[in-house]
C-alpha cells in the first residue's frame, strides 16, 4: 500500500531543503527523497569546501532568464539577511569575501547539517536517501509516485531536482523529463560558470602558461564586463572572470580580455623608461605580470629590446598591443565542469510567488531546474534558498 504525504519533494539539494524546512514548519507533513547516497552533495563541494552560500547584494540583475523580472518576488520574499539570520542562529562562522560573497570559515558541511537539523526540529519532514524515482503521475488530484523504496502519494509534488551540470555527483535530466510529462516547456540547457576551451594556435601558445593565474582582469562580451582572477588550463582559460562571461559566451562569439584593468600601462612603461632607460620592456612588464607571462608576450611581440630603445609613442602603441586580447573560444569543458546549468522549465508556466505550475496544480519546480542562472558569487544559492521558500509557503 502507498504511503501517503502532504508533500512529496524529489532532490534534496538546497532548493528541495529549504522547500521541506519551510512546509515542515507550516506543519505540512513533508517526505524528501533523493537518488544520492547523502543530502546536499552540491553543497558540500562548493566554493572549494567552505560554501558561498550567498551573496549581501542581490537582485534580478544577478540573473539570466528568459523572463528577467521571474526573480524578483521570491527573491524580496527570502533575503540574503534571512539566511544569514539561520547561519548566525546555529553559530556557523562566516566571512565576507569580494563582492559581497559570504562562506564558512570551516566547512560546507556545517551549511548541510543545519538544514537537516531544521528539518528534523519540524518533525514533520522526513528524508530518504538512494531513494529512485521510477514512475510519476497525477490522478484524481493525488500525486503517485512509485520509487525504489516503494510507492508514495501526494497532493503537492516539488521538484527540486538541480540541472545537468557536474555528473559525478548524480546530476541528471530527470526534473525536464518530469517537466515534459506535464506538459511544460523547457528552455534550451547548456552549461554555465565553466571554463572555455581553445584549439589550434592560441592553445598550442598557452600551453606553457597552465596554471599562471592573475589577479584582475576585465572579461567583455558586448555589453557584459566581469572584472575577477583569471587562470591559464591546459585546454583553456578559466577562473572567476571566465566563468562569468560563460554564461553569456555563445559559440562563435569572440571574448575581449583586458589584461590589468586598473594599470595605465602606458604610463607605467613611460615612468620605467625614464627612470631605467637599460630596463628591458619584458622585464618592466614582468614587474606587473607573472614572469612566464611577461616572457609569453615577449615571444609574441619583439620585447627584447630596453626601453630606452623606444620612442614615447611607440611605448605608447604598444601597451594596448599587450593589454588587450581578442580571443575566439572553439568551446567549453561542458557540464563535467560548469557549475550551474542554464535554461530550464519555462519561468512562463509558473508561478512567480509560489513557484507552483500553471498548467497542473499541486506541481511545483524550484531552484536550477528552473530558467533562473545566478551569476557567480552565491547568487544560485540564494535563488535556490528563496525559490524554496517560495514553494514551501504555498505547497
Amino acid at each position: 500500500m502507498a504511503e501517503h504525504t502532504e508533500v512529496f519533494i524529489i532532490g534534496a539539494g538546497a532548493a528541495g531543503l529549504m522547500c521541506a524546512i519551510t512546509a515542515g514548519q507550516r506543519s505540512r507533513r513533508v517526505i524528501l527523497v533523493d537518488h544520492a547516497n547523502r543530502i546536499g552533495k552540491k553543497i558540500l563541494m562548493s566554493g572549494g569546501g567552505h560554501c558561498n552560500f550567498t551573496n549581501t547584494t542581490v537582485s534580478a540583475q544577478h540573473y539570466l532568464s528568459a523572463n528577467r523580472h521571474f526573480v524578483k518576488s521570491a527573491l524580496a520574499r527570502y533575503t540574503p539577511e534571512h539566511f544569514i539570520a539561520l547561519v548566525q542562529k546555529h553559530q556557523i562562522a562566516f566571512h565576507e569575501k569580494e563582492s559581497g560573497q559570504l562562506f564558512c570559515d570551516q566547512s560546507s558541511k556545517q551549511i548541510v547539517a543545519m538544514l537537516e537539523q531544521e528539518c528534523v526540529a519540524t518533525g514533520h519532514v522526513k528524508i530518504r536517501t538512494q531513494c529512485s524515482l521510477l514512475s510519476c503521475r497525477k490522478e484524481d488530484g493525488i500525486f503517485h509516485m512509485e520509487t525504489s523504496q516503494g510507492a508514495f502519494t501526494a497532493e503537492s509534488l516539488v521538484i527540486a531536482t538541480g540541472g545537468l551540470s557536474i555528473p559525478s555527483l548524480g546530476a541528471t535530466g530527470l526534473g525536464y523529463q518530469l517537466g515534459r510529462q506535464f506538459g511544460h516547456s523547457v528552455q534550451t540547457t547548456r552549461p554555465g560558470l565553466v571554463p572555455l576551451t581553445f584549439t589550434g594556435r592560441p592553445l598550442e601558445q598557452w600551453r606553457g602558461l597552465a596554471g599562471v593565474s592573475l589577479a584582475t582582469v576585465e572579461t567583455r562580451l558586448q555589453k557584459q564586463r566581469f572584472r575577477a582572477g583569471l587562470l591559464f588550463t591546459h585546454r583553456g582559460l578559466s577562473g572567476p572572470a571566465i566563468l562569468q562571461i560563460s554564461s553569456f559566451w555563445q559559440e562563435g562569439n569572440p571574448l575581449d580580455i583586458q589584461l590589468l584593468p586598473e594599470t595605465d600601462l602606458s604610463a607605467h612603461l613611460l615612468r620605467q623608461k625614464k627612470r631605467q632607460p637599460q630596463l628591458s620592456l619584458k622585464n618592466a612588464l614582468s614587474e606587473l605580470l607573472p614572469k612566464s607571462l611577461a616572457q609569453h608576450l615577449s615571444e609574441q611581440y619583439p620585447l627584447q629590446q630596453n626601453l630606452g630603445n623606444y620612442t614615447d609613442a611607440e611605448l605608447v602603441s604598444l601597451a594596448p598591443q599587450l593589454q588587450n586580447w581578442s580571443v575566439l573560444p572553439s568551446g567549453s569543458e561542458g557540464y563535467r565542469k560548469a557549475e550551474v546549468t542554464l535554461g530550464g522549465i519555462d519561468t512562463s508556466q509558473l508561478s512567480s510567488s509560489s513557484m507552483e505550475s500553471q498548467l497542473v496544480s499541486g506541481l511545483y519546480f524550484i531552484g536550477e531546474v528552473v530558467d533562473v542562472t545566478g551569476w557567480l558569487g552565491g547568487y544560485n544559492f540564494q535563488w535556490a534558498w528563496a525559490s524554496g521558500h517560495a514553494a514551501g509557503m504555498q505547497v
